[in-house]
This record gives structure tokens, C-alpha cells and sequence, in this order.
């Protein structure tokens, strides 16, 4: 299934890429058809991805992978990796799982595919597929038990396969939607206490998981922390996702004018909890510059930090706050410094 876009915009063609310049003229967007594009194009994708970012230390391209899960643990490993070896090859530096990539997001699942890290099957096999393709990894979220607790987790890894970064959502994701959905974490899952900003080449980068899109304070002290992108894997539902999904990365886009991306798994009917899908990336002036719908694939998009200064110098809604009447403080962080 070939990447999307929305409706303003010009479509070009490359061996195979199709690209989409805003209408703003600000940002160009890469994206690939996913997981079955014909082999003979992949050595042309990624000679000229690599070519195109070679320019510009800030420029690099995101791969989001919109998985299909299910019940089969080694099965979805096994996609998880053919997909983030697609995604490299065809010229990615940055590739992101979705939400729950190694089983159903589902209460009764947590217990049952929990795992300890460094030592379990997800950890060693997000570690090899990072080294082995020479890309930073976001590998989505899985269920990590650590003592008596579990926590929905995303690690980071770097090209050379080591852990630079580890994510516990920070807010359960606790509603109640009478008539809709009513989905408890806190049932099973225990929430993280620390924000996750990490560095790459390219810049630095904040992380969270889902539910945590929906808090703007926690985005602001991302970018307060000097983070440019900010990822969040997630598994918004049939009653969330149209309404809120795209809306909240725009917001969070437009709030601290830089690039977000949401990854998601792929809608599967026959899971007690429905994915929207729709794996989205915006950028700083809140355009969303590459999605998809939602069945299997990859969303691919172009991501060049030069531009975040461009657009803060144009409107400079960082310089023109009012510390003296708001602020979001760092508490881990003066903690640490004490």
C-alpha cells in the first residue's frame, strides 16, 4: 500500500518515490510504497535518499511502520524486523514501531507477553535489526516486567545497536467514553516518572507513548530540553482516532513549532481493541506531511531541523513568553541537578 498525503500540495516522481512539496514551499516529504515495492527499486530508493540527505547534517529521513499484530509473538518480531529492514533500504536514518508492536493491546495480553529488559526477545531483536541496518531505532512500546510491576516501555537504539533511551508512558491511558470504549492501563500497567529526550546526530529528539500526546505541558518541556521531533507511538481506538488523532500532532506541532510523528498499528477487525491507524508525520507549521490509511505499511518523510529556525524566526512564540506570568518546570531534572 503506497503512502498518502493530503489534498494541497505538488506530487513528483523518482524511480519509483513519490514526493509532495507544501504548498508553503517549506518542507519536501519522501514516500515509498511499503513491503512489497518492487526489489530491483531499492538500491535506486536508498542511493538517492542517502544522496538527497547528504547535503545537510539536520536533514534525514523518518520511516514510521504500521504494523499488523497479533496473537503470535514470534510473528510479529518477524514483521516488526522485515519491516525496519525495508524501511533502511529504502534509505530511512530514523525508524519508528507502533504502540504494543510485539502483542494485542489488551489488558488480559500485558502479563503474558511481558518481558524483562535487556534480556528478553523484543530488546535483543530491536538491538540486531539497529546494528544490523545502521538506523536509530524507536522500537515502538511493549509490555516490560520488571519486578512485581509492568510498564508499556519504548526503547531507543543506535546504529550500532546499543540503548540509548528507555520510555515508560508516563500517563495511563484511563477513559471512559459511556456507550464507546472504557479502557483501564492502570488495571495492569504502573505509569513511568521520567520524561525522555535523546540525542542523535541529527539533533535531539523527545519521546512518548500514546496517551502522553494528549499533555501539551509535557511536550513544551520537551522542547524546552532543546528536543526538534518528538515521536509518539500509539494505538489511538475507533472513537479517539477520528477525532483527536491527527488534531493533537498538529496542536503539539503548532505548540512547540517542530516536526511530530505518530506511529500506529494496523487496524486488525478481529482484535478485542480496534487501532485507528493512520501512522501521520507534521510538521513545524503544522501540515501534516506524509499518513497513511489503515492497513500494513510504511509512512516515509523527509524531516530537515534547518527549518524549525525559519519558522521561529517568523513567528517567535519562544522569545515572546510570559515567564513572569507561566511556566512549565523541569522537576526530574532540577531533581537531578540537587
Amino acid at each position: 500500500m503506497a503512502s498518502n498525503v493530503g489534498s494541497s500540495g505538488i506530487n513528483a516522481e523518482y524511480g519509483g518515490c513519490s514526493f509532495r512539496r507544501s504548498s508553503s514551499s517549506r518542507v519536501v516529504s519522501l514516500f515509498v510504497g511499503s513491503f512489497n515495492s518492487p526489489a530491483h527499486l531499492l538500491n535506486k530508493h536508498k542511493q538517492f535518499s542517502r544522496t538527497f540527505m547528504a547535503s545537510s547534517s539536520t536533514k534525514f529521513v523518518f520511516a514510521g511502520c504500521q504494523l499488523l499484530v497479533g496473537e503470535n509473538k514470534e510473528e510479529n518480531l518477524s514483521n516488526a524486523r522485515k519491516a525496519i529492514d525495508e524501511a533502511s533500504q529504502k534509505g530511512a536514518h530514523i525508524v519508528s514501531l507502533p504502540e504494543c508492536f510485539n502483542c494485542p493491546y489488551s489488558n488480559a495480553s500485558f502479563p503474558v507477553y511481558a518481558e524483562s529488559i535487556p534480556d528478553g526477545p523484543s530488546t535483543k531483536m530491536l538491538s540486531l535489526a539497529a546494528s544490523s541496518n545502521k538506523v536509530y531505532l524507536i522500537g515502538g512500546s511493549f509490555p516490560e516486567k520488571d519486578g512485581d510491576k509492568l510498564y508499556n516501555t519504548s526503547l531507543v537504539f543506535d546504529p550500532e545497536g546499543n540503548l540509548i533511551a528507555k520510555h515508560r508512558k508516563i500517563h495511563l491511558f484511563d477513559i471512559d467514553v459511556p456507550g464507546k470504549i472504557r479502557f483501564k492501563e492502570s488495571e495492569t500497567l504502573s505509569p513511568g516518572s521520567t520524561p525522555t529526550v535523546f540525542e542523535t546526530k541529527f539533533g535531539k529528539i523527545g519521546l512518548g507513548i500514546c496517551y502522553d500526546i494528549r499533555f501539551a505541558e509535557l511536550a513544551l518541556l520537551y522542547s524546552q530540553r532543546g528536543a526538534k521531533f518528538l515521536v509518539y507511538p500509539g494505538a489511538f481506538n475507533m472513537t479517539t482516532g477520528p477525532a483527536h488523532w491527527e488534531l493533537l500532532q498538529r496542536s503539539r506541532a503548532l505548540d512547540n513549532q517542530l516536526y511530530v510523528a505518530a506511529v500506529s498499528p494496523a487496524r486488525n477487525p478481529s482484535s478485542s481493541y480496534t487501532a485507528w491507524g493512520h501512522s501521520t508525520v507534521v510538521n513545524p507549521w503544522g501540515e501534516v506531511i506524509s499518513t497513511t490509511g489503515h492497513e500494513p505499511g510504511i509512512i516515509y518523510a523527509e524531516i530537515d531541523f534547518s527549518k524549525l529556525d525559519e519558522i521561529r524566526a517568523n513567528i517567535p512564540i519562544t522569545l515572546q513568553k510570559r515567564d513572569d506570568i507561566y511556566k512549565v518546570v523541569d522537576i526530574v531534572a532540577e531533581k537531578q541537578q540537587k
